[in-house]
């Protein structure tokens, strides 16, 4: 194939040159006038699987032909070389022990890290090891790093590596997969050195980040008929700029650094390297331009100085389109809307970005249109229906099962899915309302059993009482124990009461899911002891790390690539996302072993080198023949600063008016302001009047004939909850895990208030602030009335604060009545309306006159007197209602006093004005209240008189509030 040199053999590709189609293009005219069989004896190196897939692809649309060798850098040893190497250890084993080591540092060494931080630590540190197996570096070296001035850290950081230092003394006995992968390689090197072969040998589409396959591509290029075909190599960079590139302290973050390297190892200049193929770039002109623009720092006196000798940038942006847009939204509906045209047009389009959200966000906005797109990264199995389950069914270890964890797993799509799961939907509708009515914040057998049995569902309660009630189970225990209880408990609740196959382990994702199980049941026994929480996160951690594609169901054209991917070409259109700092290049993450001085020093990865290898990716995917430049001017209500590759290249247009740069530019954005009228277009609302104010009037048939004495301020302050509650009977639902909220801590306190005063009464020397204490610990301080750990012990220090106030005041109420009555129900009639008012005093005392006293506890504060003469007229009704004989065997005279015992932070007492109002002239005006809301053309006005226009009402949103104010009139509707 070639001809004979002492040269390393070195070709290469321009950017935005579909590398697949070349490479193979090349080789066929290579071939050509040579046997079929010759073809066959070319071994072909590529660093991915889909460049080998695409390879495939080319040949198959291409006359017919025997196939070369295609192999992957990762599988370039000789198999018979491989017989005598020792089997590579599973990277989830290395995990798993990697876990255990730093766990028992941990144990021992409190002070290194929390204990929260154990997984990241581990993972960290695999990454750190698998980068030093890359890179040939051992923690010897590491060990001998000058760190004088950063001896604190770099001591912490040394006790984690003395425990991996076993990996890399014994890696010829136990490797991990990186060490097998260098041993290979090394053997590979080994026999090639004493026996070069004679067949092709070309490695194709590397730029040899790695130390691994910087080595490999050094001696293929010096192979008898070996060759390396370089992507994207920038053949309009000066020689000068190339002889600059070799400092890695300052050229490594540039997109050809690595191969400035490689050519300075090869005792090379760029005028060696040639072409693989005569096929030009699809953009030349742009080519040069955004090689210009990327050229490493300082760059003003170059854009000066060849700046001008570019071509008229017009042509050379022709098929280039910058999309601003506002939000990270509108970036992601453009972006739709662009894909959604290339699917119509039969165009392939693929999105190239780092950034997953907004690869989600993409996706999202293309469901409107039924187009999925083919997302070559997959889904991570932890988010399929499968692993989302088997996440939720590992938390169950953890706590005491609360009404939301049941109810989550009970919706589930996996739950259950044995048998026929219509009667199943159906009884947790019935069981979530049920436990919504009760407030069950965690549902207990004995509860649960009670309902089944009251609903005639035994078995499927005692299924739940099964799988579910189970006590959380502390302590560590061994890994295997955990997953065989996990994954039991799991097939339980997936198969429903009657034991059936369930649906847990089928289709694809649960598959996967069970392949991820099984390699982790074969690994456990390498695993150390967790406990239920850290079973749990190494649980998801492991589920994290697989993927799930499917094949089938992705639109064919429609493609979203990783940066990597953009070598691999194929597509009419990319789309280049996210061109925003931190997201490309990605802000690198946070190091907890080594500093970037340190890296620097010891051979490693520095974030230079990342971000060199993402502005190759950049160049590459940016020279293709049509593009669109995507980034969203704000995040998150903040200002973004463009990617450096962007702002550079648009810096270099602005600054070339005479080759049409700002003309050109302005261009760009206006085809991408095509596609963001189109957004707007699209999301535009239909126009729809506000509604109005609302101010129903029912017929007076429909009106409500009883309330409640706490109803009646909502009535007089925001009458459309009336209605919407008594005469719609619509009801609030209540929330599914029960807040330690004001009325929960208000019908707490108001037993151990009741309780104490019918303890002093009964016995006097239990009015003392001990046993009101002792009275709070027993009905605060009970797990089943008060199940937030937190909040007994708040409520009980808040009941000490009042305690000497309440019963130094209850002295003094007793001295005047004596208590008669507790929490006593009663009702007053108006019979000529037709109307009953109800209510429930708290307390009523009877004094030696026979007058009532009544009392009202508030856990908050009490209404003022102003407020109760206008407003809040729930004790002055309760008054009114005892001197009508409302409450059964229970007739005083009169009401002599009604009093609000407020027992918040600052405690006091707050007296009715019944001396302003008495208790005639209040149900007076009661009486003239109802009649006037039994008029036919009384509306029910919303928000008609709230205290402040933050208040909350439980019908805003049925009255919709927001689309009108306070302000504005209300609109009588008269309703038949």
């Amino acid at each position: 194939m070639f001809d004979p040199s002492t040269d390393p053999r070195v070709f290469a590709l321009a950017p935005g040159v579909d590398f697949p189609k070349a490479l193979v293009d090349g080789l066929r005219a290579r071939m050509a006038g040579q046997p079929p069989e010759a073809m066959a004896r070319v071994e072909l190196i590529v660093n991915t699987t889909r460049m080998a897939r695409r390879i495939r692809a080319v040949f198959d649309d291409g006359p017919a032909t025997l196939l070369p060798r295609i192999r992957l850098l990762t599988g370039v040893a000789d198999p018979l070389a491989l017989a005598h190497l020792p089997a590579p250890v599973s990277p989830l084993r290395r995990r798993l022990e990697l876990t255990g080591l730093v766990s028992k540092l941990l144990e021992a060494q409190p002070d290194l890290a929390p204990r929260t931080a154990l997984f990241d630590l581990s993972d960290s540190l695999a990454t750190l090891m698998d980068e030093m197996q890359d890179e040939g570096v051992s923690p010897d070296d590491l060990a001998d790093l000058d760190v004088s001035d950063e001896s604190g850290h770099w001591q912490r950081a040394l006790s984690f590596f003395q425990i991996v230092q076993r990996y890399f003394e014994n890696a010829e006995d136990a490797p991990d997969t990186n060490a097998f992968r260098r041993l290979a390689l090394e053997q590979r090197l080994i026999d090639w050195d004493k026996a070069p072969p004679e067949h092709p040998v070309i490695l194709a589409g590397s730029t040899g980040s790695r130390g691994m396959t910087h080595r490999l591509m050094m001696a293929v290029s010096r192979l008898p008929q070996g060759a390396l075909v370089l992507p994207g190599f920038d053949f309009d960079t000066p020689d000068a700029v190339w002889n600059g590139l070799t400092d890695a302290l300052t050229g490594e973050d540039h997109p050809q650094f690595r191969f400035a390297r490689l050519m300075h190892d090869l005792h090379m200049a760029p005028s060696q390297i040639t072409p693989w193929t005569t096929e030009a770039a699809p953009a030349p002109g742009r080519n040069r331009l955004v090689s210009l623009a990327l050229r490493p720092a300082p760059v003003t006196d170059q854009w000066r100085a060849e700046g001008p000798t570019l071509p008229s940038l017009a042509e050379a942006t022709d098929g280039l389109t910058l999309i601003e847009a506002q939000s990270r939204r509108d970036e992601a509906t453009a972006i739709a809307m662009r894909l959604r045209e290339a699917a119509e047009t039969g165009v392939t389009a693929a999105l190239i970005t780092p950034d997953r959200m907004l690869t989600r966000q993409v996706t999202a906005a293309l469901d409107r249109w039924n187009i999925l797109p083919d997302d070559s990264a997959g889904t991570p199995l932890q988010l399929t229906p499968p692993g989302r389950f088997l996440r939720h069914v590992s938390t169950l270890f953890q706590h005491d099962l609360t009404a939301e964890a049941l109810l989550t797993l009970l919706k589930h799509p996996l739950t259950h899915s044995g048998e026929d799961r219509g009667p199943h939907l159906l009884a947790t509708h019935e069981l979530e309302l049920h436990m919504r009515n009760k407030s069950w914040p965690y549902p207990r057998p004995d509860q649960l059993r009670g309902w089944g049995a009251a609903t005639d569902r035994e078995a499927w309660a005692e299924w739940i009482i099964a799988c579910f009630c189970q006590p959380p189970v502390r302590g560590p225990r061994p890994l295997m124990d955990w997953l065989e209880d996990h994954i039991a408990r799991a097939e339980a609740i997936a198969a429903g009461p009657g034991g059936a196959d369930s649906e847990l382990w089928r289709e694809a994702a649960g598959r996967t899911a069970r392949a991820t199980v099984e390699g982790l049941r074969e690994e456990a026994a390498h695993g150390t002891d967790l406990d239920a929480r850290d079973y749990a996160d190494l649980f998801a951690a492991i589920l994290q790390r697989e993927e799930l594609r499917d094949r089938d169901a992705p639109h064919p054209r429609i493609l979203i690539w990783g940066t990597l991917e953009a070598r691999v070409m194929g597509a009419d259109l990319l789309i280049l996302g996210g061109l925003n700092e931190n997201s490309w290049p990605e802000l690198p993450g946070a190091d907890p072993w080594l500093n970037r001085r340190m890296r620097q020093k010891a051979g490693l990865l520095v974030p230079e080198r990342r971000i060199g290898l993402a502005a190759h990716d950049f160049q590459q995917a940016v020279a293709a023949k049509e593009v669109v430049l995507t980034r969203a001017l704000k995040s998150d209500d903040a200002e973004t600063v463009p990617s450096r590759w962007l702002n550079r290249l648009t810096n270099l247009m602005n600054g070339l008016p005479d080759q049409g740069g700002p003309e050109a530019l302005k261009a760009m954005r206006e085809r991408g302001r095509h596609y963001l009228r189109l957004v707007r277009a699209l999301e535009k609302p239909t126009p729809l009047a506000p509604a109005p104010r609302p101010s129903p009037a029912p017929p007076v048939a429909a009106r409500p004939r009883q309330l409640s004495v706490t109803e009646i301020k909502t009535l007089i302050r925001d009458p459309y909850s009336i209605y919407a509650r008594r005469v719609l009977r619509l009801y609030p639902l209540n929330p599914l895990q029960r807040a330690p909220d004001a009325l929960l801590r208000g019908i707490i306190i108001h037993r151990v208030l009741e309780e104490f005063v019918k303890d002093s009464v009964s016995d006097p020397a239990q009015l003392s602030v001990s046993a009101l204490l002792a009275k709070g610990a027993e009905i605060v301080g009970n797990p089943e009335e008060v199940p937030f750990p937190t909040i007994r012990h708040l409520w009980q220090a808040r009941l000490g604060r009042i305690a000497d106030w309440f019963t130094e005041t209850e002295r003094a109420r007793q001295a005047i009545a004596r208590p008669a009555r507790y929490e006593v129900r009663g009702h007053a009639d108006l019979p000529a309306l037709g109307f009953r008012l109800k209510g429930q005093a708290d307390r009523i005392d009877i004094d030696d006159r026979g007058l009532a006293h009544l009392y009202d506890y508030k856990t908050g504060a009490a209404p003022t007197a102003d407020q109760q003469r206008h407003f809040d007229k729930q004790l002055l009704l309760e008054a009114a209602m005892v001197e009508n004989g409302a409450f059964p065997d229970l007739a005083p005279r009169h009401t002599e006093r009604a009093v609000f015992v407020s027992v918040a932070t600052n405690p006091k007492e707050v007296p009715a004005p019944l001396d302003e109002m008495p208790a005639k002239q209040v149900w007076a005006e009661f009486e003239q209240l109802i009649t006037r809301w039994f008029e036919p053309e009384r509306g029910f006005t919303a928000r008609a008189a709230l205290l402040r226009d933050s208040d909350f009402s439980n019908y805003d949103h049925l009255s919709r509030f927001g689309e009108w104010d306070v302000i504005d009139t209300a609109e009588r509707e008269i309703l038949e």
